[in-house]
């Protein structure tokens, strides 16, 4: 304690967030890590630092966060501490994204879906005080520093990592577009073109809303999504009783500038007892009406 900073840390009761910034390799150097890694083991918050350009000319990770989103984790760290929210301590995983499913080194079966809708119940959740982890295909997005992500590419393994995080959950919400079909042969190497025609035979990949329905007890709660371009409700109804859901998401691909890569949604939640129409607003505000719902439901457990 040969400083005032450190004096100050160490005599300090309080809550503390640590801020680092230095040069990319720097950063990465194994004793920075390590040090992290101890600080965090008492109990210290660490705001991650941004990516950018460096002093040194470098360009990576090692710039400090902006201060306007330091002072903003803060305020929403103790805005968590003061919520009254059920979701408070509650351990949340969240599915995203869309599933590759290879047909050879270079190509694959895939989907539109940009992860926005589920890192927006994310962020909601985290704000409201949950202990969130996200399982996301492949996608461009970035999430808070204080939700765990879980990166897979293939329904296999969104299978896997969400079966495996659903064991220790209070809530599953299943936004991911997972493929329903995937190659029954992959190929080791690039399918060159040598007629006009190419036949592949398709195989069923695993139901992860299904699955995580079945092995569900009674104070866990599943939400699951439905995306529908004909006769939505009743699709959606029997996709409920089908995955032992809470309640379902429906989106319709008639609602245009919603869904797939816009910024925009417009759903309607099905439950057992009760639809709920909500009008076309922003994927945060979306988030907002769904962690509303799983609020109520929760409460109801």
């Amino acid at each position: 304690a040969d400083n005032m900073l450190i004096t100050t840390y160490l005599s300090m009761k309080a809550p503390v967030f640590i801020a680092p910034a230095m040069d990319l390799d720097m950063y990465r150097h194994p004793s920075t890590q390590a040090n992290m890694q101890t600080l965090l083991s008492y109990g210290n918050h660490i705001i991650e630092p941004a990516d950018g350009f460096l002093a040194s000319g470098l360009e990576g990770k090692g710039r400090m966060e902006e201060p306007a989103v330091i002072a903003r984790r803060i305020s929403e760290f103790f805005d968590r501490k003061d919520s009254n929210s059920p979701l408070v301590g509650k351990k949340v995983m969240i599915t995203a994204g869309p599933t590759y499913e290879r047909i050879d080194p270079v190509r694959f079966i895939g989907n539109y879906s940009s992860g926005k809708m589920g890192f927006a119940i994310a962020e909601e959740c985290r704000r409201r005080g949950a202990d969130v982890t996200i399982v996301c295909g492949p996608v461009s997005l970035k999430c808070d520093d204080g939700i765990r992500r879980v990166d897979v590419e293939s329904c296999e393994e969104m299978y896997q990592a969400a079966t495996r995080e659903f064991d220790n959950a209070d809530v599953a919400v299943l936004a991911a577009a997972v493929a329903d079909f995937k190659p029954a042969d992959v190929a080791d190497r690039k399918i060159k073109r040598e007629k006009d025609d190419l036949v592949m035979r398709l195989c069923p990949t695993h139901d992860i809303a299904a699955a995580l329905g079945q092995a569900k007890t009674e104070h866990q709660t599943i939400v699951a999504f439905a995306l529908e371009t004909n006769d939505e409700e009743a699709n959606a109804q029997r996709k409920l009783e089908k995955k032992n859901a809470d309640f379902i998401v429906l989106n319709s691909l008639r609602n245009e500038g919603t869904c797939f890569r816009t910024d925009d949604n417009q759903i309607e939640i099905i439950s057992r007892t009760d639809k709920k129409q909500y009008p076309k607003c922003s994927k945060a505000e979306t988030a907002q009406y769904i962690v509303d719902e799983i609020e109520a439901t929760v409460s109801r457990k």
